[in-house]
């Protein structure tokens, strides 16, 4: 529940849970819980009021390593308190006394912790030893006493490193990367964030399972490892090189990290680490497309660009993230129809601005063709086919894809023959509006290619599952209501008396996926649109091409009218079946857009711009 942000419920099941928990370690954690959430939603006066219960509570426990944890738990939430005391207790406190109720709270902090740090080497647990050093030693940080502060934590990484506790030494590591950081010791730093890094990567497969006591929330926890090291990477401070510039082996390992950091989020998507990776070069694959790795940090964008035959390079927007996020979407709401045309245009070539104007001479001079985004966060919900350089939109240049990362895609495709298994509804079924168009969308395709069709009552989980173990169709076509969403519980496409979830997907595409028929060269989904107002609801998109295995998925950011979608897949489909061998997918989008584009009725990027390929582009 506190995931969804639904702190009211959460808070009634903790309270529930506390009441009907015996006394003991059950009672305190569900106490804990409770505290954690005060102190997430702000509630200060109540969350200090709590503190001596759960103190007194732990006072009674025996020696343990759920006791210790416990502790350290306690002391993680009151050093949470402890910061807030500019933005929460002083609002309720005169400045002096706030100064002294902060006073206080460290002191707690310090004394809970060298309880549970003395009960740990008492029980000889030098897991829980470790961890409790480096909750110490980040008090220590957050005071600014550097020296206690380090000392105390490379004591925790090396007693962590001793026995192996992945877990624990990422999170040391990083904390030390930080103290070395804030002492302007950069390659230190570098090296203790690579650390971190080495072990999360290690711990892939173990990630979505930790240790829940150690509280590894991934956007709070593990995602900012990334996000720092990137960053550390990316901050000029080499002697030799000329100011400003960055080495190549520090953009290589950035671009490796922001590619580890798509597969870690894809990886906590689905709560495994199932997704076979290979890295790849890109000039064996492509010569005329060029890869663009934007991620958003706190202070600023990066962006890595990757040309064929080429050195890495990089170019820096100094932007608050915040700033960029709020930029982002307005970027986003203003592809409605409503919004001033003006308006659209300036905040689309804003964004222009950040990622393609300063490559715009190199994409020129090394003949590129096609743009392959690996974009980072809010970035994957922006239609980049309708940014714009004060004259023209990016998509009238370019062919575009996107991918969560080029270590999942190495393949290059043949073409082949084709043959489509189309399935859709055109009728309302389970509150959802009925899609006429689709019809019409079925028709322009079974005119071009060899088809089956699954329509209405026709299209059902078995029907579908039948179809796709029987015929080897490279392409599968999906014209029915669906959702991405950050939550893959969320994440559907609906049947005639069904939803397919992302799991039931797997399992539909499992012999596929695995080799033993012929994989999906692509998948089409062209009625589904992503959740409204989830910043990450394209893993949800990406979820179904990874899951399904397929080669490349075509889907939209969006929900578009209906004639215009069949305008689209008509243009699309022509593009495949044309002679010209060197049409890729992408330029088979990209025509299909332009041409949708010089239609009056559609000509706003609302109709065409939505459509994203994911995958691969060839």
């Amino acid at each position: 529940a506190r995931d969804l942000q639904r702190y009211d419920v959460a808070w009634k099941y903790y309270q529930e849970a506390a009441k009907l928990a015996p006394d003991g370690i059950t009672k305190v954690q569900a106490q804990l819980n409770q505290l954690s959430l005060l102190v997430t939603v702000k509630k200060w006066d109540k969350a200090l009021s709590l503190i001596p219960t759960i103190e007194s509570n732990l006072s009674k426990l025996p020696p343990s390593r759920l006791a210790i944890y416990a502790r350290v738990n306690l002391a993680e939430s009151m050093i949470k308190l402890k910061n807030s005391e500019k933005e929460g207790i002083q609002l309720s406190y005169t400045s002096k006394i706030a100064t002294k109720i902060a006073q206080k709270i460290t002191q707690k902090i310090a004394n809970v912790l060298a309880i549970a740090i003395q009960e740990a080497r008492q029980l000889q647990d030098a897991r829980a030893e470790a961890y409790s050093l480096n909750q110490l030693a980040k008090l220590y940080q957050q005071n600014q006493q550097w020296e206690d502060a380090q000392s105390l934590t490379e004591k925790a990484l090396q007693i962590a490193q001793t026995i192996n506790a992945g877990d624990i030494i990422a999170l040391a590591a990083t904390q030390l990367g930080q103290i070395l950081k804030q002492q302007g010791d950069i390659p230190g730093a570098i090296a203790a964030y690579e650390t971190a890094y080495n072990n999360l990567q290690s711990l892939r497969s173990d990630l979505v399972a930790i240790n829940p006591d150690v509280q590894f929330k991934f956007q709070e926890s593990i995602e900012p490892i990334y996000r720092d090291l990137v960053s550390l990477l990316l901050t000029p401070s080499q002697a030799g090189l000329k100011k400003g510039a960055v080495s190549q082996s520090n953009l290589k390992k950035a671009r490796e990290v922001i590619e580890a950091l798509q597969l870690a989020e894809l990886d906590n998507y689905f709560r495994d680490a199932c997704l076979d990776t290979e890295p790849i070069v890109i000039d064996e694959i492509d010569v005329e497309a060029a890869v663009i790795y934007p991620i958003i940090l706190s202070d600023r964008i990066e962006v890595i660009l990757s040309l064929p035959n080429q050195p890495l390079s990089h170019y820096t927007t100094l932007l608050p993230e915040d700033k960029v996020k709020a930029r982002l979407r307005q970027v986003y709401s203003s592809m409605s129809p409503g919004y001033p045309n003006n308006e659209r245009l300036r905040l689309s070539e804003q964004i222009y601005d950040w990622l393609i104007r300063p490559a715009e001479v190199e994409l020129a001079n090394s003949n590129i063709k096609t743009l392959v985004f690996v974009p980072d966060g809010f970035l994957r919900n922006l239609p980049m086919a309708a940014l714009y350089d004060g004259k023209q939109y990016l998509i009238e240049n370019y062919s575009i894809a996107i991918s969560p990362g080029l270590q999942l895609f190495p393949q290059r495709l043949q073409r082949v023959e084709l043959n489509v298994l189309v399935a859709g509804l055109t009728e309302a079924r389970q509150g959802y509006t009925g899609l006429p168009g689709v019809a019409g969308e079925v028709q322009e395709i079974t005119d071009k290619v060899t088809t089956d069709v699954l329509l209405n009552q026709e299209f059902t989980r078995t029907t579908f599952q039948t179809a796709i173990d029987s015929t080897p169709f490279p392409i599968v076509h999906l014209a029915t209501h669906g959702q991405f969403s950050s939550n893959p519980k969320e994440t559907f496409l609906l049947t005639w008396n069904d939803r397919i979830g992302i799991k039931d997907f797997d399992l539909l595409f499992q012999k596929r996926r695995l080799g033993i028929l012929e994989p999906i060269e692509l998948l089409v989904m062209s009625a589904c649109q992503t959740a409204a107002g989830d910043n990450r609801a394209t893993l949800g998109l990406a979820g179904f091409a990874l899951r399904s295995g397929a080669h490349s998925t075509l889907g939209s950011l969006w929900s578009v009218s209906d004639e215009s979608t069949t305008n689209l897949m008509k243009e699309f489909y022509q593009g495949l079946i044309q002679t010209k061998p060197s049409m890729t997918k992408a330029e088979a989008l990209q025509q299909a857009q332009l041409k949708l584009r010089q239609d009056p009725l559609y000509k706003h990027p609302y109709f065409w711009a939505s459509f994203v390929l994911v995958g691969n582009w060839l």
